[in-house]
């Protein structure tokens, strides 16, 4: 069985789609033919584009992507970009699937996808890597459906697509089709470690409320009181907020709600609110009969949540030098760092990293699951490292 694996990044920030394709490929300078790519791809690109240059380039290589809000390349954070994810060795073995979700969501979608796993050469440690649609109803949903076909075996990573914060369409690639309302997925499977962190940075900072009413990612009532009206009371934010829609979103990004899990609390993004019904919008389900927090958090939470992640991804590897890394990382965590800082969560990565390999994306929505219930996350960073 194979010992050697590596990852190479390829970046470009051309506005040609081309051009970018051309520079991004010609930075990858693998030392044999990838066996996964996964394309992260700022949105004004031309995705049939990409997605068939890459198979003209690379015949032989499996390929996901998606469109983000936002790149990660091994310089650190980018914008507007394209970057090429590349892993190889024949250490690894690698499948890939996909599945076509609707308005009605996207658990269908991502047991298709997960479906590559029957096609899995499976070795010493697998991870299930997923991509979804990041505007295609509950989130959470992508990771039942992928438990359905991973059950508590297989690790699971990934993040959803975004569009830069239009929050109108995102876009997903699997060879050489590009889809949309859809779930990508790669298996990886490798003789060698992989590491994986999960960390937000995010505080609790009331005392934990039952969930009283939720209907997907409506959250209607905490404690029997409108949902909307315990957040506004508790934090007392300042008028806008309580009646600008863009306003409330600013806020509501460093002022999350988490839900207790087991051995975790997990953080949900709120996208806005309904004014009639007093409802908070979030990414996923906050389950009714969960007991949730109010959180706050800031610069030094967000960064220190970045370390504990990466050192969580690297003891993930059993003392191993890692040979790459990919990142998933909320684009609420980014608001929090002003374009001048933004640097500092990458800059602190590569100091306990050294300089691995490294590229990820900024995402609608992280997934991570190793072991227990949920496994869907906001404003938090999941940290894959390869051995």
């Amino acid at each position: 069985m194979g010992t050697e694996s590596w990852v190479k990044v390829g970046a470009s920030t051309q506005t040609s789609t081309t051009e970018a394709l051309d520079e991004a490929l010609a930075g990858l300078q693998t030392p044999a033919a990838p066996k996964l790519v996964v394309a992260l791809v700022a949105p004004h690109f031309d995705l049939p584009t990409i997605a068939e240059g890459l198979h003209q380039a690379l015949p032989t290589t499996q390929v996901i992507g998606c469109t983000t809000s936002g790149e990660i390349a091994p310089d650190g954070a980018v914008a507007q970009a394209l970057v090429l994810w590349a892993l190889g060795g024949d250490a690894i073995n690698v499948t890939t699937g996909s599945g076509q979700g609707d308005d009605l969501g996207l658990r269908r979608a991502a047991t298709e996808a997960a479906h590559c796993l029957d096609q899995l050469d499976q070795r010493a440690n697998t991870v299930l890597m997923m991509l979804s649609d990041g505007l295609c109803g509950d989130q959470m949903e992508v990771v039942r459906g992928a438990y359905d076909v991973a059950a508590i075996d297989v690790p699971l990573v990934g993040g959803c697509a975004g569009d830069y914060l239009a929050m109108r369409r995102t876009r997903q690639i699997h060879g050489r089709r590009v889809m949309s309302q859809s779930v990508v997925a790669a298996a990886i499977s490798s003789n060698r470690p992989l590491g994986i962190g999960v960390s937000h940075g995010w505080t609790p900072v009331s005392e934990p409320m039952l969930v009283t009413g939720s209907k997907g990612n409506l959250l209607s009532s905490l404690e029997d009181k409108p949902a909307l009206d315990v957040y506004l009371n508790f934090f007392n934010p300042p008028e806008a907020v309580r009646t600008d829609q863009a306003a409330f979103a600013t806020f509501a990004a460093t002022h999350p709600i988490g839900i207790r899990r087991r051995d975790k609390i997990e953080m949900r993004h709120i996208t806005g609110f309904n004014p009639q019904t007093r409802e908070l919008i979030t990414v996923a389900e906050v389950p009714q009969g969960a007991l949730a927090f109010l959180t706050e958090g800031d610069f030094s939470s967000v960064l220190d949540a970045a370390a504990q992640s990466c050192q969580s991804a690297l003891a993930g590897l059993n003392g191993e030098e890692p040979v790459g890394l990919f990142l998933f990382d909320c684009v609420s965590r980014r608001a929090v760092f002003t374009e001048d800082r933004v640097h500092e969560e990458t800059d602190l990565i590569s100091s306990h990293c050294g300089q691995v390999p490294m590229a990820g994306f900024y995402t609608y929505g992280e997934i991570c699951r190793t072991k227990g219930a949920g496994g869907f996350h906001n404003q938090t960073l999941v940290t894959l490292a390869i051995g």
